[in-house]
């Protein structure tokens, strides 16, 4: 029987905050989803989901964006995990990145949180930081700006430009994770472009 994978995307939940910087690990399941073309379910985890493949005769994906706001993310995350019987290893948590350039992903299991309050309380959650993530990087605000008013700004003008790509590079590099283990993905997504 084929591994499942819980793949999620954090962000905050609602029209107001869809196209923000604290969203773009939302962006990236959703890509995952029309990929598969599979549109997200409410589950009872307080999360949307979507289950699926990474191919046929694959890993079973279980891509989930939860209805909570980021700091409270964990909840939903420990939930879905229980319900499918994904163990943290195999938890992928896909969310922004203040200290990785824009337009920049890098991988790692484990580590600290880095000050993300999304990363860090599914971390309390699952009770160890020992799973996958994929940073997708956002930058950090330019001059004097707040970084919590930064990651719920919009994308800029010139982002949004290159957005389509950054999120289509991140959910390659969840798949090549899934498929190919995580040095397999950091090799190809932590190697300067050409």
């Amino acid at each position: 029987m084929a591994e499942t994978w819980l793949v999620v995307g954090l962000g905050n939940p609602g029209p107001r905050y869809e196209t923000t910087r604290h969203n773009i690990g939302q962006l990236v399941v959703d890509e995952l989803a029309a990929r598969r073309r599979e549109t997200f379910r409410a589950h009872k985890s307080h999360a949307r989901v979507v289950e699926t493949w990474l191919r046929p005769g694959g890993a079973k994906l279980v891509l989930a964006k939860p209805d909570s706001f980021m700091n409270v993310s964990g909840g939903p995350v420990s939930s879905l995990a229980k319900f499918y019987g994904v163990e943290p290893g195999r938890v992928v948590i896909v969310h922004d990145e203040l200290d990785i350039p824009f337009d920049t992903i890098k991988l790692k299991t484990g580590g600290g949180h880095g000050g993300h309050n999304g990363v860090r309380d599914v971390a309390k959650a699952l009770d160890t930081p020992e799973f996958p993530r994929v940073r997708v990087g956002i930058g950090r605000p330019p001059g004097r700006q707040d970084a919590a008013d930064w990651v719920l700004d919009p994308f800029g003008a010139t982002e949004r430009k290159t957005l389509p790509i950054l999120v289509g590079d991140a959910a390659d590099a969840v798949e090549q994770l899934v498929a190919e283990g995580l040095v397999a993905a950091q090799q190809r997504f932590h190697a300067p472009r050409a």
